[in-house]
């Protein structure tokens, strides 16, 4: 168990983030950049720490994270949803408190897509009576 790593994908809207669990510190990188420097909002921050603070292992554990695709909220839901599967490869004990906070669940809603006549996915153009 010296150089042990744990893995789990997570996605989000268009974002799609790899992430590995290695124990350690609780430091957390996205893209090679510190997740402080990565994100500008706080919330985007406790979002991604969610399933970490659930299961109490904040300082337990390192996590690098590959994030791409999307904006900076999609890649935070992502980050989240990929520590919990990767947390549930660690120990499946932590199953029902990760389901019960809803982090296992795959958030499904999409962009809708443009139709032809409408400006974007239910945008109609301006109606002018003259």
């Amino acid at each position: 168990m010296a150089n042990t790593k744990f893995y789990g994908t997570g996605r989000r809207k268009s974002s799609i983030a790899r992430v590995y669990l290695v124990p350690g510190t609780g430091k957390i990188t996205v893209n090679k950049r510190d997740m402080d420097e990565y994100f500008g909002l706080d919330t985007l921050k406790i979002i991604a720490r969610q399933p970490l603070e659930a299961t109490n292992t904040a300082d337990k554990y390192d996590v690098k994270v590959t994030v791409r695709g999307g904006g900076f909220t999609g890649q935070a839901g992502a980050i989240r949803h990929g520590i919990a599967r990767a947390l549930l490869t660690v120990d499946a004990d932590f199953r029902p408190v990760l389901k019960k906070a809803g982090y296992l669940t795959r958030d499904p809603r999409m962009k809708e897509r443009k139709k032809y006549g409408l400006k974007k996915a239910r945008r109609a153009p301006q109606f002018s009576k003259r």
